[in-house]
Parts: C-alpha cells; structure tokens; sequence
C-alpha cells in the first residue's frame, strides 16, 4: 500500500517536471512569467498573517499583495510605511522577497536545482542563460555560483560600510546590525525599502548616503557587467590595460550610466537649489550630496533624502525620463534599459552621419538589436500609458502626479511624490501590474502572451515607405 502510494506519488512528480520541460521549451517566457507570478502569490500569503503586522492585526489582501509585489520586484513602493507597519516577521519576509526578486526568479530556481541533483538539465541551463544573459551554457553552473557569491559579499561590504554608522545613531549592536543588512540588500538590489523612520533625516550624512547610492549604481550595471568587470582586470605583472577586456555591452552601460548620473545630478541640482522645502535650506556641501544621491536612485534606486512630493514639476520630469531609460540589462533595475538608449542614440547618429551601419567601439551593432530597442521602447510607454488612463480615470488626480507613479512603478523604482497610499484598491491593482510587467520585461511579458510564433516561408517584396 505504501508502495503504491509512493509510486503514485513519484509518477505525479515525473509528470509535472515533464510538463514543466515541456513548457521551458516551447515557451520560457512565459514559464518565466508563471514562475514570477507564482513566487509572488508566496509572499503574499506569508504576509498575511496577524503576526505579519505590528499591531498583531491583519493585513488587508491588496496591502499584502501590493506588499509582495513591490518587494520581488525589487521596487519600493509602499502603500503601509514599512519600518512601523509591520512587524519584525513581516520585515523578513520583504528582505527574504527583495533577495529572491534581485536574483531572478530562474537564476534562483536553477540555483535549487543544482543543489538537489548536483547538476543542470539543458532547460534550466537555457532558462539561466537567459536570465543572466550569458551565451556559454557550459558556464551556467559555474556562473550561478559567481553570481549568488557577488551579490552577497557586494551587499555583506555594504552592511560593513553602514554598521558602524548606525552604531553612532545610538542603536544597539543587534539594531544596528539588522538595519546595514536590511539596507545593504535592500541597496544592491536597487529595492527602496528602509525599515525605519526612513532618510529623510540623513539629507546630509556622508558616511551613510554615499555606501548606498555606491549600492545602487552598482546593481543598476547589471551582472553581465559586474562579472565582465571582474573578469577583465589586469593580473599582477602584466601591462594590459583594464579596458582591453571589456565587452560592447559593458562599455555601452557604463558610458550611458555615467552620462545619465552626471546630466541627472547637475540638472537636479539646479532646478532645486533654491527650492525651500528641498535643496533651498542645505548647506553647500549637503545640497552636492542630495544632488548626488538624488541622481543615482532614479537609475531603480527609490531611496529619498529629500521630499519628492515637495520637488518642483520640472524636476518631476527630469526624474520621468531618467526613471523611463532605469539601469543596465540583467540587472536589479528596471525601466527600458540603459543599453536600448545606447542603441537608439547610435542609430540616430549613424542616420545623422548617412551611415549605413550602426557601430561602436570597433564593433558593428546588428540591425535586429535596433528592432528589439524600438520595441522595447513601444512596448514600455504603451504600458505606461494605459495605466495612466487608467490611473486617471479612477482616481482624478492631476497628470504629473500619476505619471510620476506610474513610471516609478514600472521602472520599478520606489520613487513616490506620497499619493500611494491614498489611493483607491482598483488604482493600487493597476500598480501591481505595472511593477510586474516592469520586472519581468516588456519583451518577456510580450513573448509570453504570443500564441505561437510566426515563421514564414514566403516573403513578400520590399518597399520603402516614407519617414518623417
């Protein structure tokens, strides 16, 4: 009896791994998506419970779906302010959420894997390598332990950076503890979650401002970069230069991210200098530092010294389209991506110049990279856009408030200018979505919804319509 049970039991499982190859597939994409949405409804559930809160209550289902959204997805925005809603329970549970969505939800799975059957099957290798962006499936296995090893002695130096910090605050060694990790991880991964009173009180705090926005630039570039980095620095008695080992795609994210930080930082900087409820009351050197600090989080950061809400709506622009481009590909960020810029900047150019390729650094772009860019882009401001009709339509809050909302939902940022919270279940939902959509991909969430793909025998002639 037993027996059969247990061979019954073991045919199920056979049956749904192939099921699940099955899938992998024909569509990883949107196995991807099944996966990420499944992960979520986890920590929904988890934060669910009376012990979840700190008052012992529990948690209205959109404030713990909204909650767990916003933590796998690594965004940041909150409808319950976190450090005093919920309880120390609750506050793993979104740390535990905000580690497993800046993984990756595939790497994460692949990582599990490899733990129980010591190896990698060919779907799991193809799930991981596009996760990471990685061509080499051979180096898959050796890859997720790269990048699991980074990402936790990137956030453990951060933690070390801010622990004595905090220890000056007057916390005890166990506070102070708890906080550099919440906020070491909660940096890398670009999340926005503080589990405190917040940092608004820190405008000008040196020693804790600047580890974090080092944290969040350097989840923003993305592993592919983070490892081309480490793997591509010269060793002791050899006269190559660093650079020599860079890719295209490290090179393109790090010259965009830097022009975007520069352009953002000055420009915030001006347009708040003299604002009294920003950047007006400041000394010189905490108006750099808010300058800095506020340039780097619009990259997925959602981290604020200063009050958004009180910003002029010039810089809520600016921040719009910063928040819009986000950081690298395959990394903690959102947002199109900081390389699709590139490309489109690249292709203008080239046109400007009559070229007939679009080239960089010595190396020659494919036209398909351009037609993915575009519609990268597409795709990304039509979901914006719908949302902010329908944000629109349910709340009847003014345009610049809502679009700054949305995109901060959908480049997964955390940046709020405070409507968050007030607003309607519907209009919390239609964020839900837009943060899911933000961290999965446009191009993901796109392949994944595609009844079948066309392959066509049969093409027909060319001609040139007119532009512009």
């Amino acid at each position: 009896m037993a027996q059969s049970l247990r061979g019954r039991v073991r045919d199920r499982l056979f049956a749904g791994r192939e099921l699940v190859d099955r899938v992998a597939r024909h569509s990883p994409a949107r196995l991807a998506v099944t996966v990420f949405a499944a992960v979520i409804a986890v920590f929904t559930v988890l934060l669910l419970p009376p012990w979840a809160t700190a008052s012992g209550e529990r948690a209205a289902f959109v404030d713990a779906l909204f909650t767990a959204v916003s933590a796998v997805c690594v965004t940041g925005l909150v409808v319950q302010d976190t450090g005093t809603y919920w309880s120390g329970y609750g506050l793993t549970v979104i740390l535990v959420g905000i580690k497993v969505g800046g993984l990756g939800v595939m790497t994460l799975a692949s990582i599990l894997g490899l733990a129980v059957s010591r190896r990698l099957g060919l779907t799991q290798r193809l799930l991981t390598a596009s996760e990471t962006k990685t061509d080499k499936l051979g180096e898959v296995g050796s890859l997720l332990r790269v990048v699991i090893v980074t990402a936790t002695l990137i956030e453990l130096s951060i933690a070390v950076l801010l622990f004595p910090r905090f220890l000056v605050l007057n916390e005890s060694v166990g506070e102070a503890a708890w906080h550099a990790v919440f906020y070491g991880v909660s940096a890398f991964n670009n999340a926005g979650f503080v589990p405190d009173a917040g940092m608004l009180e820190h405008v000008g705090d040196w020693w804790l401002c600047v580890p974090i926005a080092l944290g969040v630039f350097v989840g923003s570039l993305g592993f592919p970069v983070i490892l081309n980095l480490m793997r591509s620095r010269p060793r002791l008695g050899t006269r190559r230069r660093w650079q020599a080992g860079w890719s295209l795609h490290t090179r393109l994210t790090l010259v965009t991210s830097t022009a975007l930080l520069v352009v953002g930082s000055v420009l915030l900087l001006v347009l708040e200098w003299n604002n009294p409820r920003t950047f007006g009351p400041l000394a010189f050197g905490e108006k750099l530092l808010a300058g800095f600090f506020a340039g780097v989080m619009p990259r997925s950061g959602g981290f604020s010294t200063v009050d958004i809400g009180a910003m002029s709506q010039s810089s809520w622009l600016l921040q719009d389209a910063l928040m819009f481009v986000g950081g690298g590909s395959a990394s903690t960020a959102g947002g199109i991506k900081v390389t699709t810029l590139a490309v489109m900047l690249l292709a203008i150019a080239a046109e400007a110049r009559g070229d007939r390729d679009i080239e960089a650094y010595g190396r020659r772009i494919p036209r398909d990279t351009l037609r993915l860019s575009i519609a990268v882009v597409f795709v990304g401001a039509t979901a914006v856009l719908v949302s902010c009709v329908a944000l629109l339509e349910i709340t009847g809050l003014q345009l610049s408030v809502v679009l700054f909302e949305a995109l901060s939902a959908f480049a997964t940022v955390g940046l709020s200018t405070g409507i968050t919270p007030g607003l309607p279940d519907a209009a919390k939902y239609v964020l839900c979505a837009l943060m899911f959509v933000g961290r999965t991909g446009t191009m993901t969430f796109a392949a994944a919804l595609a009844i079948r793909d066309r392959r066509r025998i049969v093409r027909f002639p060319e001609e040139r319509p007119i532009i512009g």
